[in-house]
């Protein structure tokens, strides 16, 4: 198949092109630097010509009140342009527990985001996903200083982005699923124990302070971030993984 991967030179879409043309498919990478700009539709016409499936791995610049914007013009823009192409499937990835935490702007805008695929003219799937390990240290720096890393006790279940672009790979390839695939990693931690796991593992001497008000993951309370009996484990685990960063 032809598959064009919008957001194809990031994180989770370079790999995902790999893996489809590993696979034999003509996966095309499509962003800003190939000259298609899904925020305008400048270049999506031509990008998805031909294009049985479309993946849409961008994501919004900003975290805040402005993503909603950002999800629903993109949104609109690629299902006009996949219908007009006559593209078969399209599918995004999301978050696991997204329609849970009403009070944080992304995760509203992310909703939004799914709720304008099922509502649209083409064929879809969602991919829920746990968080990245890539983006640990990102968490960490947060709510740190140079002594102190403060953390809620938050229950995560997160998952590398290589085994997120596998999954997403796989949905891509098949049937669309019209509906939803979670996706977690194989263990659970408290938010503060994978930050004190991963500062020692970095030989890093601050100390992790558990603080149930800091930082987004805080507004998340209960099993909210943790995926359920439906999903599908990813293989790597943490300890695994950062065994191989440091």
């Amino acid at each position: 198949m032809k598959i064009a991967v919008l957001g194809g030179t990031g994180l989770i879409g370079s790999q995902v092109v790999k893996i489809l043309q590993a696979a034999g498919h003509e996966a095309v990478p499509l962003s800003p630097s190939t000259g298609v700009d899904l925020l305008t539709g400048q270049g999506l016409s031509d990008g998805l010509v031909g294009a049985e499936v479309v993946v849409n791995l961008t994501n919004s610049p900003t975290f805040d009140e402005a993503s909603p914007a950002f999800f629903q013009t993109t949104m609109d823009n690629l299902l006009t342009a996949a219908a007009r192409a006559g593209v078969g499937h399209a599918v995004i990835l999301s978050i696991v527990g997204v329609d849970q935490v009403p009070d944080l702007d992304y995760y509203r805008a992310k909703v939004l985001q799914e709720n304008i695929l099922k509502a649209g003219p083409v064929p879809y799937s969602i991919v829920r996903a746990t968080q990245f390990f890539e983006f640990v240290e990102a968490i960490l720096s947060w709510t740190a200083d140079d002594t102190t890393v403060r953390l809620p006790s938050t229950p995560v279940q997160p998952m590398a982005a290589a085994d997120v672009a596998q999954a997403v790979a796989e949905v891509t390839m098949g049937a669309p699923l019209q509906g939803v695939r979670n996706v977690a990693g194989p263990d659970v931690f408290a938010l503060d124990e994978l930050g004190r796991i991963t500062l020692a593992a970095r030989g890093d001497q601050r100390t992790v302070t558990t603080d149930n008000g800091a930082g987004m993951f805080a507004a998340m309370s209960g099993d909210v971030l943790i995926a359920g009996d439906d999903a599908v484990i990813a293989p790597t685990s943490y300890r695994e993984w950062l065994g191989r960063q440091v």
